[in-house]
């Protein structure tokens, strides 16, 4: 059987780097798989991929040697057992904000006695390159569980969360921590305040002994994280690197087209 090798690396310390995948492309995550990257996490959250896209595409990232992962929708156990069973090696949880959550989800990752989650499926064996049997047998070993960080009520509560076992990562998202620092009158927070928080929810995971992961935008951000200490680290996402090498190969036309243009 397949190990899970983020999970070893996030176990050991090191770093681990990923992409989003957001387009629903099979073809794209096929390509993505061989690019470099740890893992690839399917994003079921807030894109347009439905559950047999999401198997399609977990199994090209695994047969390339990538790890697949996938963002449940939310935090139930019938999202989480149809990512697993479909071929995730792990699964990114949003928006954990009590230890009440935080044991949910890593209950309905894992097989009894540790967890709840029911025997079933063999497509998740695939992917592992194993037999049914014997994922059953191993599966809670190599399952990454990464629960997201994404509200400040989340950073108040970082010791009673991030404190629950079978957490491998605990992963930042930026945006939506910085949605729910907003002032009454919808002012967002400063940048001091921001990183601070930050700094919180790194030093809590450093207590409890998880990886601390973020949600970055650009490779120079990624290395800044790194270098602060944070481990499971994503870069954009395939939409955004598509769309960023579209401007990018553009961007000596615009500067004549916006001239042309200002003439008439």
């Amino acid at each position: 059987m397949r190990i899970n090798t983020v999970k070893r690396k996030l176990s050991a310390g090191q770093p681990s780097l990923g992409t989003w995948l957001s387009l629903g492309s099979i073809v794209a995550s096929r390509f993505m798989a061989r690019v470099g990257f740890d893992w690839l996490t399917v994003d079921i959250e807030h894109s347009l991929v439905d559950w047999e896209t999401a198997t399609h595409m977990f199994a090209a990232i695994a047969d390339a040697g990538c790890v697949p992962l996938g963002r449940v929708p939310m935090n139930r156990l019938d999202h989480i057992k149809r990512v697993l069973d479909n071929g995730a090696f792990g699964i990114v949880v949003p928006m954990v904000n009590s230890r009440q959550e935080a044991l949910e989800a890593v209950a309905a990752a894992k097989y009894p006695p540790v967890g709840v989650r029911s025997v079933g499926g063999s497509v998740h064996a695939l992917n592992f390159a194993t037999t049914a049997s014997e994922y059953y047998q191993r599966a809670n070993d190599e399952i990454l569980v990464v629960l997201q960080c994404e509200h400040i009520e989340a950073v108040r509560r970082a010791d009673e969360i991030f404190s629950v076992p079978g957490i491998d990562a605990i992963f930042v998202g930026p945006n939506d921590l910085a949605a729910s620092m907003r002032s009454p009158d919808g002012k967002p927070p400063s940048a001091e305040a921001f990183e601070e928080a930050l700094e919180q929810i790194l030093a809590a995971c450093r207590r409890h002994r998880v990886a601390p992961g973020i949600h970055c935008m650009s490779a120079e951000e990624a290395q800044l994280r790194v270098r602060q200490g944070w481990q499971f680290v994503a870069i954009g996402s395939e939409l955004r690197m598509m769309l960023d090498g579209a401007e990018l190969a553009l961007q000596p036309f615009l500067g004549q087209r916006k001239a042309e243009a200002a003439k008439y």
